[in-house]
């Protein structure tokens, strides 16, 4: 329960805290460290479980408690995300948080900017969502961006990941590996690499493209052992070609999984940001545990007996997702999470959402209200008379 809930919400805090442009190499650097995290307690158990006594299982307890220490004392001085107190209709504790996560080094004008897009854009969701949120999450606009976080995050479950994980030390053993465990480790430092590897891929590529790439990638690395599995079952070779492409699964998985987990998040607008992505999140753990729970049966000799040829299911799998990627994935690298509203609101089809022009979201930013508007008053004595309509909105154009 406490993982599920520290899933959800730490991730919840990277959206809505980063900037546009840095939104997918900060989610990035989140997944690389709980990559780091999974290293590290794979590490303290291969070195203490050889170790006789107590101390086989008080020195990873004890070592267990060192991050959520060191967590629980630096979340005191986080501060809250504006946009969660934008909805609780708090305009100046909103401000302040935005100024501390900014830092003083950010332009005024860009700051507020920011700040008014934000008022004005929450302010229209929270007249839209009137009503209660969970029903509200079903209806409208509201519906498709539901869907999509939901589809987004359970690319997860659909790919195969959960028997892949469970069954590599298995498969090691298989292959002829004298020392399986250990070098399972070294299959989790690949997944290291994979999310070092997206730091770079999300300042590059979009986020369709690395999607695509990697599902493809992911559903390639599930069918080769399936195929060769079925060619000449049992053998030490075939184990050995089963484990480079566990491998190479792991490398693609943990490569494009920032990007699934950035996406789900992304669509839902800003009042209901915690409960679709809460929904998503559950729906993925439900859809591990169902991987996790049939595979024995599909896996072991005494059930089905069909080793990695259950491959072929998730081969299967991955190819819907990349279907429904292609057609239905709206694009969102370096947009704020307004400008992912307004695109929604207007109802841009998914492959259109890159070229879109958002002209709303800067008009809405333009009209605000700011202190920097009656420093610019100040100066120029005029009087500046600023309008404040949320319906008074010229439509986007898609760029050709």
């Amino acid at each position: 329960m406490s993982v599920g809930w520290f899933l959800t919400f730490s991730q919840l805090y990277v959206h809505e805290v980063a900037p546009a442009h840095l939104r997918g190499v900060v989610f990035g650097v989140y997944q690389a460290q709980l990559s780091i995290g999974s290293i590290v307690g794979a590490a303290v158990d291969f070195g203490t479980h050889t170790i006789d006594g107590k101390r086989a299982y008080r020195i990873p307890l004890a070592i267990f408690f060192v991050a959520p220490t060191i967590q629980a004392i630096a979340l005191i001085f986080f501060p809250e995300t504006p946009r969660w107190v934008m909805v609780q209709q708090q305009e100046e504790k909103a401000e302040a948080s935005l100024r501390q996560l900014r830092g003083s080094r950010i332009d005024e004008a860009q700051l507020q900017a920011e700040f008014n897009a934000i008022r004005v854009s929450t302010r229209e969701q929270l007249e839209q969502n009137k009503k209660a949120l969970f029903l509200a999450m079903w209806k409208g606009t509201n519906l498709r961006r539901t869907l999509l976080s939901i589809a987004a995050v359970c690319f997860h479950a659909a790919n195969g990941s959960s028997w892949v994980n469970i069954y590599t030390t298995y498969y090691l053993q298989i292959a002829g590996v004298t020392n399986p465990f250990g070098f399972s480790i070294m299959v989790t430092c690949m997944g290291l690499l994979g999310v070092l590897s997206s730091l770079w891929f999300v300042r590059i590529f979009d986020r369709r493209t690395i999607m695509l790439v990697g599902v493809s990638a992911v559903g390639l690395a599930q069918l080769c052992p399936a195929i060769a599995w079925s060619i000449d079952p049992g053998s030490e070779t075939t184990g050995k070609v089963v484990v480079a492409f566990i491998a190479l699964f792991v490398f693609f998985y943990t490569a494009y999984a920032p990007s699934a987990w950035l996406l789900g998040g992304e669509y839902p607008n800003n009042q209901m940001r915690a409960y679709s992505f809460g929904i998503a999140t559950a729906l993925n753990f439900l859809g591990n545990w169902a991987g996790t729970f049939s595979a024995p049966y599909f896996i072991n000799p005494a059930a089905l007996g069909w080793g990695p040829r259950y491959g072929y299911i998730w081969f299967g799998s991955n190819v819907i997702v990349l279907v429904f990627i292609y057609f239905f994935l709206p694009e969102t690298k370096d947009r704020t999470l307004e400008e992912i509203h307004e695109m929604f609101e207007a109802k841009v089809p998914a492959r259109k959402f890159k070229g879109y022009v958002c002209v709303g979201v800067e008009e809405m930013a333009a009209k605000g209200v700011s202190k920097l508007d009656v420093l610019q008053e100040e100066k120029s004595g005029a009087a500046i008379h600023v309008e404040s309509s949320l319906d008074d909105r010229r439509p986007g154009a898609v760029s050709k």
